[in-house]
């Protein structure tokens, strides 16, 4: 098993690099990252030298676009959520944009970081729509506490890659149960899926044998396609969807 998943995360990081671009636009370098937004195009970022070492920028992308969309992130409420978010990737905010500054040693790490960062306030906000009553982590949220679950939020752990993985929540061992480690998908598709999955891979080695992973998955706007719930399933992570969530209630809450 541990000679597969050394095969698949070699699979996965060739993948990266094959299908990465770069293009330079005056003093920036364009890079086009395979992972897809929620319009299903390539993710960009840029990058720049500065002093001894380099800005990594989204230029103002992923909130631009929620805002467009009419996301409103001025609320304390989902700027807290925000700040939780881009903090678990040691990403900050500069005027709208999302940076992080990188030197040669950690480039990979830190343009890891930024990319994860992009995808998760992404798919945070997804539905944030002036018609939607409340952000999916939030109902999540609401629902660990109203069921007692004792959790520690937005926990980042290093993969036997050396890149860094934030999950959304962990709940500690206890006498009855293992470490669960739940991460929530607001638009489930094949990348947040293929994102989940590597960054589980990556990880699972570096924590107890009998660890749980489970995505939490919206299910309140659309279908959840069995493409995706299978590819949970094959690779050891367990697919809830909020709908049937009080399924878990015992073995998440004891």
């Amino acid at each position: 098993m541990i000679a597969e998943m050394d095969d698949l995360l070699r699979q996965y990081l060739a993948w990266i690099k094959d299908t990465t671009t770069l293009r330079e636009v005056d003093e920036w370098v364009e890079i086009t990252t395979p992972h897809l937004d929620r319009h299903n195009d390539f993710i960009q970022i840029y990058v720049k030298r500065q002093d001894e070492g380099y800005l990594l920028s989204d230029a103002g992308y992923i909130l631009g676009d929620l805002e467009m969309s009419g996301c409103s992130l001025k609320s304390p409420k989902r700027k807290a959520l925000l700040n939780m978010t881009l903090n678990g990737f040691g990403v900050r905010l500069n005027n709208g944009a999302l940076e992080v500054s990188a030197s040669k040693g950690n480039f990979p790490l830190k343009k890891h970081s930024l990319i994860q960062a992009m995808l998760s306030v992404n798919d945070l906000f997804y539905l944030a729509s002036p018609t939607v009553a409340s952000i999916f982590y939030e109902d999540v949220v609401a629902w660990l506490d109203s069921h007692d679950v004792r959790y520690t939020p937005k926990v980042k752990f290093a993969g036997t890659s050396g890149l860094d993985h934030c999950f959304d929540f962990v709940i500690p061992r206890s006498k009855e149960q293992p470490e669960r480690i739940l991460q929530t998908i607001t638009h489930p598709a094949r990348d947040t899926a293929q994102t989940l999955v590597f960054s589980w891979i990556d990880t699972r080695k570096v924590r107890a044998p009998d660890s749980q992973a489970y995505a939490i998955l919206n299910d309140s706007e659309r279908h959840v396609s069995g493409e995706v719930i299978g590819a949970f399933k094959n690779y050891g992570i367990s697919p809830v969807l909020f709908s049937q969530i009080n399924a878990v209630t015992e073995e998440l809450s004891t």
